[in-house]
């Protein structure tokens, strides 16, 4: 079942939307917090985004800006602030479509289908895994964190992506080493430290404080 994460402050359109696609047995997920769309964004995992353009705190071309920042999802614009500056703005931001409203239902999912079918019919988009407001793209390797790109090293980008598919579980310093051990380089229990040091303090200076706790002598979690 496809996914679709839906930033629309309209209460009325978003769910006439959100009851539209449960027909094509497509799954809406409705923004909460206008806020923090991007920890909604990342939690939803959608494989497309609908987003108006005039919103509460930040408006659509804010957060468009900061989804690409992490993903190439498909986006389309929604909004009746559909003048050609408008269009062309969100084009030039990565939106993949713009739809003016009032619009017919039937149009919308006519869009939303061509535009599904184009992205997964030749590849799926980015996992996303996001804890803490920190946005980790296992399609390009990158972290992200309140819209700054962290540089990891390979040995960094593994320990982080082990520890963070296995939030509120400890993993242990042996898996740590097992998965470093994959990319041909001879790791030891101090290897396995220093890296992990120096980690904990990019995050660290990124503004990530205790984001990864050791269990001595058992291992490291992100809780």
């Amino acid at each position: 079942m496809y996914r679709i994460f839906l930033v629309e402050d309209d209460k009325g359109i978003a769910e006439a939307i959100a009851e539209q696609t449960t027909l094509w047995d497509i799954e809406t997920v409705i923004v909460k917090d206008f806020r923090n769309v991007m920890a909604e964004f990342s939690a939803c995992a959608p494989h497309l985004v609908l987003m108006d353009i005039s919103l509460p705190f930040y408006d659509g071309y804010h957060w468009c800006r900061e989804i690409r920042n992490v993903s190439q999802v498909p986006l389309i614009f929604i909004s009746s602030a559909s003048d050609n500056l408008n269009i062309v703005m969100a084009m030039n931001m990565g939106a993949d479509d713009f739809i003016a409203k009032p619009f017919d239902q039937s149009v919308l999912m006519a869009k939303i289908n061509a535009l599904l079918r184009r992205t997964y019919d030749f590849g799926a988009s980015s996992n996303i895994i996001e804890h803490r407001g920190a946005i980790l793209n296992t399609g390009d390797g990158s972290l992200t964190y309140e819209g700054e790109k962290i540089e990891l090293t390979k040995n960094e980008y593994r320990i982080l992506l082990a520890l963070m598919q296995s939030k509120g579980k400890t993993v242990s310093r042996e898996k740590l080493m097992e998965l470093l051990w994959e990319s041909d380089e001879f790791v030891d229990d101090n290897t396995l430290t220093v890296n992990i040091g120096r980690l904990r303090k990019k995050l660290e200076n990124a503004g990530l404080h205790d984001f990864i706790n050791t269990k001595h002598g058992v291992g490291y979690i992100i809780s």
